[in-house]
């Protein structure tokens, strides 16, 4: 079974800096095979057998801890799922620019009433669209000033995601 690892937060704006190919290595010592990174912000494609999502992020983040004492949420999808979160964009055709377009990905469902919360609070021309484990945004006026850029979503929803644009997470479903 292929799976895709995302990372939460490693090597952006010089915190929590991982060398990719040691990574890697770490990956391949945990058994998993066919291992490819993709760009430094912890993107990893991996083979392993069928497993439940949550005990291979048990097992990732765990590692990570040992290897490089460093506590990193990590985020875990089969590579259908990459499929499956690009074929249901819901603003498909509607941006201009893989820059306006962001996918956030949670360890579970987000609760309707923090849903609720994220669509109240969205400022006009933001717009974000919550399905299943992903939240689609679609930020024309770019991140640094939109409720992602403000970390709203974790901060005051307390909500764990980790983010791609949109050109990764079709690069996620190659890896």
């Amino acid at each position: 079974m292929r799976y895709i690892a995302l990372l939460r937060g490693i090597n952006v704006g010089g915190n929590t800096m991982i060398k990719m190919a040691e990574l890697k290595a770490v990956f391949e010592r945990l058994g998993f095979e066919n291992v490819i990174t993709y760009i430094n912000s912890g993107n990893i494609g991996f083979d392993s057998k069928k497993t439940a999502e949550e005990k291979l992020v048990a097992k990732i983040e765990k590692a990570i801890l040992s290897e490089f004492e460093k506590t990193v949420p990590v985020m875990v999808r089969e590579r259908d799922a990459i499929n499956s979160i690009l074929s249901q964009n819901p603003y498909d055709g509607q941006f201009e620019s893989h820059k306006e377009m962001h996918v956030l990905f949670l360890r579970e469902e987000m609760p309707p009433e923090k849903t609720a919360q994220l669509l109240e609070a969205a400022p006009e021309g933001e717009r974000f669209a919550v399905i299943g484990r992903e939240i689609y945004c679609h930020l024309p006026m770019g991140v640094i000033e939109s409720l992602l850029g403000k970390s709203f979503i974790e901060k005051k929803l307390k909500v764990a995601v980790t983010g791609r644009n949109w050109r990764t997470v079709q690069k996620l479903a190659e890896l």
